[in-house]
């Protein structure tokens, strides 16, 4: 037995998520003389020391067999990544996916990343663009 094929899934996960909201979204981010959340992010931290977690979230669509055919990423990124050679934790939100407009997942990302800046005692940085208040929750 191999898990190429999940494997394969989780590879074609992280590519369709790189693509953010798509090229239109991202061209209309751009003519708004915008930075994607990805080029934000690259452009605050030391070339090179970006490590996104939870790239592959999202909502996948298959076909009748099981195979992943599209998916739309987390409007929200978030890793560890260093500048000036210090150690950090970024968090941004992606405009180009929902108009940053947070979806009812996206409370788990966030508070993953402030578990993650809290336990490796890290400081936080929170890129904030977005429509509004979308589908974010209390959480107790």
């Amino acid at each position: 037995m191999t898990w190429e094929p999940e494997l394969e899934e989780l590879r074609q996960r992280q590519a369709l998520a790189r693509e953010m909201g798509g090229p239109d979204k991202i061209a209309r981010q751009r003519a708004a003389g915008r930075l994607t959340v990805r080029e934000r992010i690259g452009a605050l931290l030391d070339a090179g020391s970006f490590r996104e977690i939870g790239s592959i979230t999202g909502n996948g669509a298959y076909d009748e067999s099981g195979a992943l055919q599209s998916m739309t990423p987390t409007n929200f990124l978030f890793g560890r990544g260093r500048i000036e050679g210090r150690r950090v934790v970024v968090a941004g939100d992606d405009f180009t996916v929902r108009g940053g407009a947070s979806d009812a997942s996206i409370i788990e990302k966030l508070v993953a990343a402030e578990q993650m800046a809290h336990e490796l005692r890290l400081p936080m940085i929170r890129l904030i663009e977005g429509s509004g208040g979308g589908g974010i929750r209390e959480v107790a």
